[in-house]
C-alpha cells in the first residue's frame, strides 16, 4: 500500500471511531521517520510491511483505547522543541506555552541581569526547560512531588541541554529555607475538580496522572497552597507569580492573591480561545 492509501484508510477508521483523523498524519510519519516536508513529497511511496504492521496496530490502539498518540509515539512539541512524556506526566497543552510567552515578556526588562525563576509542579519539565533555553540570563529551579515525572523531566533537560536544578516535594516546601528570592515563581498546578472528572475526554481521563490533573476544593486546592507558602518566601517587590489556572478559576485566583497580598497588582490574561487561561501577580511584599 502507498502512503496516501494508508491515510485515507486511517482517516476513515478514526473517524468511524469519534477520534481525530489528524492522528492518522502523526503515526504515519512517526512509523516512517518523515519532516513535515519529506511527507508532502513522500505520499505515493510505498509503505514497507512491517512498518504498516506497526501503524496499523497503533491507529487500532487509539481508535479503540482512546490512548494518546503522544504515548504512542513518546513525545510531543512545545515550544518548538520535542519533549519526551508518558503516563508519569501530562502531556503539554498549546495554552501553557502563553504561560511561558508571559513571563518572558515580563523578564524582557531584565536583559542582562541575572534571574531566579521556579517553576512548581514541572511534570515533564516543559515549562522549565523551555524557560532555560530561552532565557540566557536564568537561573532555573523545578519541583514536583512525583519521583517518576521528576526523572522524565530530568530526561527532558539532558536531551536539549538544559541547566536547571530539581527538587523533590510539594510545590514549594523543598525550596522553603532559600534565603536568595526568586523573580519569577510560576506554575501549571492541578486545576480540575474531581467532580468534573466524567466530562473530561477518556483520552485525558484514562491516560494522563490524576496526582496533575485533579485538585481538591473545586480544584483550587493547589493555589491556595501555593499562595500560602510564596508569602513565606524572601520576595523582591517585582517578584511575579504567574499560574496557568482554569477557565473558570481566574477571580478566584485573583481574590486569593489579593486576600494574602493586599497590596499586589493582579492581572487576568485570556488565551488564544478568549478564555481567562493565566493569572499573573506582582507587588507580593
Amino acid at each position: 500500500m502507498k502512503i496516501y492509501e494508508v491515510l485515507n484508510w486511517a482517516s476513515l477508521f478514526l473517524e468511524e471511531a469519534n477520534r481525530e483523523s489528524k492522528v492518522a498524519e502523526i503515526l504515519i510519519r512517526h512509523h516512517l521517520g518523515l519532516s513535515r516536508q519529506e511527507w508532502l513529497l513522500s505520499l505515493r511511496e510505498p509503505i514497507p510491511e512491517d512498518k504498516l504492521i506497526q501503524i496499523k496496530t497503533d491507529i487500532k490502539k487509539h481508535a479503540e483505547t482512546g490512548i494518546p498518540v503522544q504515548h504512542l509515539t513518546g513525545y510531543e512539541e512545545f515550544y518548538g522543541r520535542s519533549f519526551q512524556v508518558n503516563r508519569d506526566v501530562l502531556i503539554p497543552r498549546p495554552e501553557t506555552e502563553e504561560l511561558v510567552l508571559a513571563v518572558k515578556e515580563y523578564l524582557a526588562s531584565k536583559r542582562g541581569e541575572p534571574v531566579r525563576i521556579v517553576d512548581i509542579g514541572t511534570g515533564s519539565g516543559i515549562i522549565a526547560v523551555t524557560l532555560a533555553l530561552e532565557l540566557d540570563n536564568a537561573e532555573v529551579f523545578a519541583t514536583d512531588i512525583s519521583e517518576r515525572a521528576l526523572k522524565v523531566a530530568e530526561q527532558n533537560a539532558a536531551q536539549l541541554h538544559a541547566k536547571i536544578s530539581f527538587w523533590q516535594g510539594n510545590f514549594l516546601s523543598p525550596l522553603m529555607k532559600e534565603t536568595t528570592s526568586f523573580d519569577v515563581i510560576v506554575s501549571n498546578p492541578p486545576y480540575i475538580a474531581k467532580s468534573e472528572a466524567s466530562e473530561l475526554s477518556d483520552t485525558v481521563r484514562n491516560f494522563d496522572p490524576e496526582l496533575a490533573l485533579f485538585a481538591e476544593e473545586d480544584g483550587m486546592e493547589a493555589y491556595y497552597r501555593i499562595i500560602e507558602q510564596v508569602k513565606q518566601m524572601p520576595l523582591k517587590e517585582d517578584t511575579l507569580l504567574a499560574f496557568e489556572i482554569g477557565y473558570t478559576q481566574g477571580e478566584l485566583v485573583k481574590e486569593y492573591i489579593q486576600q494574602v497580598f493586599p497590596d499586589s497588582h493582579v492581572k487576568i490574561r485570556q488565551d488564544i480561545n478568549g478564555k481567562d487561561r493565566i493569572v499573573l501577580a506582582t507587588h507580593l511584599n
